[in-house]
């Protein structure tokens, strides 16, 4: 089925019950995790009363020591049937993070309890995004995926709309322990939303090689780096994604900083724009149908990073944080349309029996090229002041461009995977409804 024809299929028409469960899951672990915005941060410095410097510490390697204990996890997670995967990593964070409530109500929380729960959370994450992303391509027919993921990322941004404001509340009226316990309970969910899918998965073929050879752990890698179309979307997204990352930390300084904006006001200026998400990810489809995937991820790719540059100019005042939000919203909507039909892309693209290596290489790249960027762009502020920093990256950003593929994307599917696919094109080895 082309792309045209599956745009013109009714927009109501039901992605399955096993997907309705799917997407609950992903949906109250999503709020879960923007209630809980911010909350090790904030347990550190209000629990433990630890300094800025080891805030900086918790979150930057948190995220690249999780990276790299995730390395070993894509390998394994490929050879295995994925919804018992995607439970299991639900309960090791429901595990972890319900760790910190419970220390905390002993008396015995300490910083490198937050740095192990953190590092294992990354690791489960990445995981868990790899199973998630096998397991929908199985699930969905090819033709509905840029629906699902349109679905996901929708969710997303509507969760970071409200998901902070809820959260910082509650930190307020109970402190932010409080929100790791709603945090931890929303995996407990998810994993019981999962369980609901029901029916049985096959069992993936194995390996031909130990798990824990080089060949084994590098073949996302490989793959990803050898594929003319996803090579230079992977280089691509990883890059520009840790340059706004990056770039938060210094605009976090200046704004509540140099600026004298309010914390609500900070706030406020990153929630309003999420709307642009839930815009651009309603709209992903319809551009699709009507120009092709080809040309919607180049323009969507380089309009987003054509927002960046303007939060340098951010001044005091009701002025800059108007402006702070329109630039927000400019990039969140581009990023909204480029994300699901990056996702959708990259399942087509990439083989069922190597998807989870791939999808497991994709996200610890990302994490770690995040981490690296974000601790250089801090040394960077702390020697030029944060908003040549944030200038830095803004100029950088608009060179990525140069990364993204100038030739049509191909065949929505990797060429020779066939495997698991009927007459019409469709996966035979999804899930049972």
């Amino acid at each position: 089925m082309t792309e045209a024809v599956a745009g013109r299929r009714a927009a109501g028409a039901s992605l399955g019950r096993p997907f309705r469960w799917l997407w609950a899951a992903y949906a109250v672990s999503a709020l879960g995790t923007r209630l809980a915005f911010n909350a090790f941060p904030l347990v550190a410095l209000q629990v433990l009363h630890v300094g800025p410097a080891r805030v900086a510490a918790l979150a930057a390697a948190g995220a690249a020591v999780g990276a790299v204990v995730a390395v070993p996890l894509g390998p394994w997670v490929e050879f295995r049937r994925k919804r018992p995967v995607m439970v299991a990593m639900d309960a090791v964070r429901f595990a972890a993070l319900i760790s910190v409530p419970a220390a905390y109500a002993l008396g015995l929380l300490g910083f490198a309890q937050l740095l192990v729960v953190a590092v294992v959370v990354a690791a489960a994450d990445i995981a868990f995004g790899a199973a998630s992303g096998a397991h929908l391509k199985a699930l969905v027919p090819p033709a509905d995926l840029l629906r699902a993921n349109a679905r996901f990322e929708s969710t997303a941004w509507t969760t970071t709309v409200l998901g902070p404001p809820l959260g910082g509340a509650a930190a307020g009226l109970f402190g932010p322990v409080a929100a790791v316990a709603a945090d931890a309970v929303s995996y407990l969910l998810s994993a019981l939303g999962l369980r609901a899918i029901g029916g049985r998965e096959p069992q993936p073929g194995r390996p031909t090689a130990p798990l824990l050879r080089p060949a084994g752990l590098a073949e996302g890698w490989r793959y990803l780096l050898t594929d003319p179309v996803l090579r230079p979307l992977f280089l691509n997204t990883v890059l520009v994604n840790g340059l706004i990352m990056a770039a938060e930390p210094p605009l976090a300084v200046l704004m509540l900083g140099g600026l004298g904006f309010a914390p609500w006001q900070y706030g406020l200026a990153f929630a309003v724009p999420c709307v642009g998400g839930l815009i651009g990810s309603r709209l992903a489809g319809r551009l699709v149908t009507r120009f092709g995937r080809h040309r919607v991820l180049r323009t969507a790719g380089v309009l987003r990073v054509c927002w960046l540059p303007g939060l340098a100019f951010v001044g005091p005042g009701p002025v800059g944080l108007l402006l702070v939000m329109a630039v927000e919203f400019g990039l969140i909507l581009c990023v909204g349309v480029f994300n699901p039909v990056l996702a959708t892309h990259r399942l087509d693209r990439t083989p069922t029996d190597r998807l989870a290596r791939t999808l497991a290489a994709w996200s610890v790249t990302g994490k770690a090229v995040i981490a690296a960027l974000t601790a250089l762009w801090g040394v960077l502020a702390a020697v030029a002041g944060p908003r040549a920093a944030i200038t830095i990256a803004g100029l950088l950003a608009l060179a990525t461009p140069l990364l993204l593929p100038r030739r049509e994307l191909g065949a929505d599917h990797a060429p020779g995977d066939t495997a698991g696919r009927g007459a019409d094109g469709r996966t035979t080895d999804r899930t049972a409804r």
